[in-house]
């Protein structure tokens, strides 16, 4: 039940690409990067209910949040959609959720990538991954 559950939401949370692509606060970057679940930055995706923050050059708008839902791994822009960005819209990931650190801070679901604040209007960016052994490949 829980993994019918969580097909749905990713569903749900790739199946809006016009909100996506219409979004004035994100770009659609470009990247590929892979992620070893044996490196101690990237260990906690081992367990459920984790997330980690990846960040460098040219990895999404203001890095990625990858994140172990149980029954399979998410990984989310670290931007926040609904600002313009500054120096307070990289989220920080507070247990399963993500928060903007903005004077009026927007917070986010990690599992479904929707906000959880009233009045936002847009969700996360979702980005591609494929989980293989010790290793998780995120792209766009």
């Amino acid at each position: 039940m829980l993994s019918i559950f969580i097909t749905c939401v990713g569903l749900q949370a790739c199946s809006d690409d016009n909100a996506r692509q219409n979004n004035p606060n994100l770009l659609n970057v470009q990247f590929d990067i892979i992620l070893n679940l044996t490196l101690p930055q990237f260990s906690p995706l081992n367990f459920t209910g984790n997330a980690v923050y990846v960040g460098g050059q040219g990895i999404g708008n203001d890095g990625i949040i990858v994140v172990n839902t149980g029954s399979g791994f998410l990984a989310w822009d670290a931007s926040d959609p609904n600002e313009i960005p500054s120096n307070c819209t990289r989220l920080q990931i507070d247990g399963l959720s993500a928060v903007s650190t903005c004077q009026n801070p927007n917070s986010y679901s990690l599992i479904t990538g929707q906000p959880l604040d009233d009045g936002l209007s847009f969700a996360l960016m979702n980005y591609q991954l494929n989980a293989n052994g010790d290793s998780i490949r995120v792209f766009n």
